[in-house]
């Protein structure tokens, strides 16, 4: 297992670097540097002064040879300074990174734990009123613009119920349990998008599962439901679970730059949007950076928990009992 890690570990090292190149030639493509917005900002400074600041920047060097310098200073641990915020780029990221993971996890654990009863229940009551039911509360969920959904818990419950916030994250010295009240909105509307889609992807993989040999012989050997429904069938419906999981990491990583914003957040998102909106190259760059990262670790855990669900998938590239392999 090891070996397999150390192997997608090398891989998403490589991934990551076509990122960095890929981000910086686009965001170095787009009209209008820093320079040119201080120009804009300032009529004082003159055609020279620009150049000199440029020269300074090295804004005026070919594509490759800023890319090579900002890679050299990057693996160095210098990621470059914030034009918006005037702040090293790392001072901003790490407390903004533990905000946002703090929201995605809230999120993804209350998601789980709605969407796995769910989906049990709808396979188990397939095609009855059960099913019905749970089946349009998930399609309402998924077609709800996210933006819309803050937008309405807001306007149903940040105002007319006083203790709810509205948006923000209170004082910077709060302990956790005093930061709940600013963390309910944000994570509802995070939790109530993905609750949806967790369902209805475990209920399928429910029923498919349901449908095979073993799961008639396991009733017919005397098992109960509770046993076939959650000792068998959940945990080879899982499976695709965490796949699914793994591949909308990313996008609930996305999703949270549209909530943080309405809601106030200081998390990535919000920072992404601000340095997107601020021409911020480097804190741009780096979010960018860390987003995929944290995707790419998704993926490896996938494989790992695949490993440790199903005793027939091998990491290491060696035959499991059905003769398949995980790599």
């Amino acid at each position: 297992m090891l070996s397999y890690i150390a192997r997608r570990l090398g891989g998403g090292l490589i991934v990551l670097l076509i990122v960095t190149f890929l981000g910086y030639a686009l965001i170095g493509l787009m009209p209008g540097d820093p320079i040119d917005q201080m120009l804009a900002g300032n009529p004082d400074l003159t055609p020279q002064d620009v150049l000199r600041l440029k020269a300074i920047h090295g804004l005026d060097q070919p594509l490759l040879d800023r890319y090579w310098a900002w890679l050299s200073s990057a693996l160095n641990g210098d990621f470059g300074y914030s034009r918006l915020y005037r702040q090293p780029v790392g001072e901003i990221l790490i407390p903004r990174l533990g905000a946002s993971l703090l929201l995605l996890g809230t999120a993804l654990i209350l998601s789980l734990c709605i969407a796995v009863p769910l989906g049990i229940v709808a396979a188990a009551r397939a095609n009855g009123p059960l099913d019905y039911l749970v089946n349009l509360i998930c399609y309402a969920g998924i077609s709800v613009p996210p933006f819309w959904l803050s937008l309405m818990l807001i306007a149903l419950l940040a105002v007319p119920i006083a203790w709810i916030p509205a948006g923000g994250m209170g004082d910077p010295d709060l302990s956790m349990w005093q930061r709940l009240p600013y963390m309910l909105l944000p994570v509802t509307a995070l939790t109530l998008s993905a609750v949806g889609g967790f369902t209805r992807f475990l209920r399928g993989a429910m029923l498919e599962v349901l449908s095979e040999d073993f799961m008639r012989t396991a009733k017919a050997k005397g098992a109960g439901p509770y046993r076939r429904f959650v000792g068998h069938a959940l945990r080879n419906a899982l499976l695709p679970l965490i796949t699914l999981i793994a591949l909308s990491f990313g996008s609930l990583f996305s999703g949270t730059l549209i909530i943080e914003t309405i809601f106030g957040w200081n998390g990535m998102g919000r920072m992404i949007f601000e340095a997107t909106m601020g021409n911020d190259f480097n804190l741009a760059l780096v979010a960018l950076i860390v987003t995929t990262g944290f995707t790419l670790i998704a993926n490896i855990l996938a494989d790992v928990v695949y490993a440790m669900l199903d005793p027939r998938i091998r990491l290491d590239g060696a035959a499991g009992d059905d003769g398949g392999s995980a790599t």
